[in-house]
């Protein structure tokens, strides 16, 4: 507690980046930040992916349906 009061932060913040710390260097099991970053990344990623799929398969079906309506006038 003293350390953290200290270092200007509750005992539970100074608990949680130690716990992090040891994460991060492999003496603790768990996602390190690193990977947990990539994997953030990696959603974002699909995520936009899906949003862009979305809309080329909208655009495809408007195209369609107007040469459909070209070709039946």
């Amino acid at each position: 507690m003293s350390i953290a009061t200290k270092m200007g932060c509750t005992p539970q913040t100074l608990l949680e980046r130690v716990k992090k710390a040891e994460v991060d260097s492999g003496r603790r099991a768990g996602v390190s930040t690193e990977t947990a970053e990539k994997m953030k990344a990696m959603e974002r990623e699909n995520r936009e992916l899906h949003q862009a799929t979305e809309i080329l398969r909208k655009a495809s079906a408007y195209f369609a349906m107007a040469e459909l309506d070209r070709r039946s006038k």
